[in-house]
């Protein structure tokens, strides 16, 4: 199974910040974005400092991006970020229940755990957040965590849309970086 473009050649100044980004790697995804220069290296910066850069933990992180790609039916973004949640600590129940039509309906988040899931469902399916959802994360995140989370929803938002819109298959498990 291939995407519905072909892969651009990995060549020049972006597909280097993208290799230096991942570890020397490049992806189906990357060598797609790797069609518009200057849209990779933007994509590299800002999902670089997603992954890398921000104040919120990395259990938090990864739950949000894997109930993204459910949502969005991004297969090729879960597979990526499974083994990462792991290790950052959600368990293979956690992984069972992010899959599940109404992952809050289940008894086995955390309090602030719940309130990102939440805070991730109402941003991703209607983009509005209720005031109700905004107020239970409150407790839990300061105002740079926040706006780390909200960005960290609309771009793995946008991750899993070019990967649905261009049909990039699975990959083999984690993508670096």
């Amino acid at each position: 199974m291939s995407a519905r473009l072909p892969e651009a050649p990995d060549d020049g100044p972006a597909a280097d910040l993208l290799r230096a980004r991942r570890g020397g790697v490049l992806t189906t995804l990357d060598r797609l974005l790797l069609h518009s220069p200057p849209v990779a290296e933007g994509w590299n910066a800002l999902l670089g400092a997603l992954r890398g850069a921000t104040t919120l933990p990395a259990d938090l992180r990864e739950l949000v991006v894997l109930r993204i790609a459910v949502l969005n039916r991004a297969e090729f973004e879960w597979t990526s970020h499974a083994p990462i949640a792991r290790r950052a600590g959600l368990t293979d129940l956690h992984l069972r229940v992010l899959r599940s039509d109404d992952a809050l309906a289940e008894p086995v988040w955390s309090p602030v755990r719940a309130a990102v899931l939440a805070f991730t469902d109402a941003s991703t399916r209607s983009v509005a957040v209720p005031d109700a959802v905004f107020a239970a994360l409150r407790p839990h995140l300061d105002e740079r965590q926040v706006v780390e989370l909200a960005v960290l929803v609309g771009g793995y938002a946008m991750v899993s849309r070019f990967l649905v819109a261009l049909d990039v298959p699975p990959s083999d498990g984690e993508v670096p970086g």
